[in-house]
């Protein structure tokens, strides 16, 4: 009996042992930062640059349906003009992007749980994001805008009153009409492409978000028309960080600043919203360059 006891707790302590070298491995392997530059997405732990960098890729909340800004295009790729700048931050940090896509109202979620490195998803600033998220220096400018059937053309937002106005959860345009119009309806859809297919199927009397993408669907969806080219404030554009990451955020700033000496950002208009807008939008009504609103 005795012996069987012993072999017993032999047993037992060899199986101890080999758990508790086991999690000293494990341990250690992360401190050293095996595991440190790719953490857990969602926990809350913002990335350096230099942990970005050894990584190998750096993660980006972009759109998907919200084209010409950010959208995936017959072939399943991502474009537009926030994509563009966004293979622009890759290149210059040395590393691949990896694209993940957002709607509207995740967007301040995404940055502040470190699911993503920076959130570049036509991004209005406004001084409640602020608080959760750190932005950088802008890149774009724009206000709010309305499109609506051109057989009943909306061109006042006191023709809404007691219509319903269609917009998308988390947007500059729902905080807007929220506060200022409470006697129009809104509808409200979490994706652009509902938002769209709700405005084609009559399910509301207009759709309001930011002008420039307003003004690129009306010139290709015959039948409607922006009836107010700008409401509101005159908003900026940036990308977003988590709150704190003051590395990466020192890093795009410089980047912005960087970019704006070889007017990188109408080199984008001219590859991604040209195409769309022709003559209807001029660069100097949206383009940010150097993080200098003009």
């Amino acid at each position: 009996m005795k012996n069987r006891w012993k072999a017993l707790s032999f047993a037992l302590a060899l199986t101890l042992s080999v758990g508790v070298l086991a999690g000293c491995s494990s341990n250690k392997a992360a401190s050293s930062g095996a595991e440190a530059s790719t953490p857990a997405q969602g926990t809350g732990t913002a990335r350096s640059v230099e942990e970005i960098k050894k990584s190998g890729k750096v993660i980006i909340g972009v759109f998907s349906d919200k084209n010409p800004f950010g959208y995936v295009d017959a072939n399943g790729k991502y474009q537009g003009y926030d994509v563009y700048f966004a293979e622009r931050i890759a290149k210059d940090l040395g590393v691949k992007p990896e694209y993940v896509s957002l709607e509207p109202a995740s967007r301040v979620e995404y940055a502040k749980t470190g699911k993503v490195d920076i959130v570049l998803a036509n991004f209005t600033v406004t001084k409640e994001r602020a608080e959760t998220v750190d932005f950088a220096l802008p890149y774009m400018k724009v206000s709010l805008g309305v499109v609506s059937p051109e057989k009943n053309l909306i061109t006042d937002a006191k023709q809404l009153a007691g219509k319903k106005l269609i917009v998308a959860k988390g947007t500059t345009a729902e905080t807007y009409f929220t506060a200022n119009h409470p006697e129009i309806n809104l509808v409200k859809f979490d994706q652009y492409t509902e938002t769209y297919n709700a405005l084609l199927d009559g399910r509301g009397d207009a759709f309001s978000t930011d002008n420039t993408e307003v003004l690129a669907w009306a010139l290709k969806n015959p039948g409607f028309k922006v009836g107010i080219e700008s409401l509101g404030n005159v908003d900026t554009i940036a990308p977003a960080v988590q709150k704190g990451n003051k590395d990466l955020l020192d890093w795009l700033n410089n980047e912005i600043k960087e970019l704006g000496k070889e007017n990188f950002f109408h080199k984008d208009f001219e590859e991604t919203l040209k195409p769309v807008y022709g003559d209807a939008v001029k660069p100097e009504s949206l383009v940010v360059e150097g993080g200098e609103v003009k």
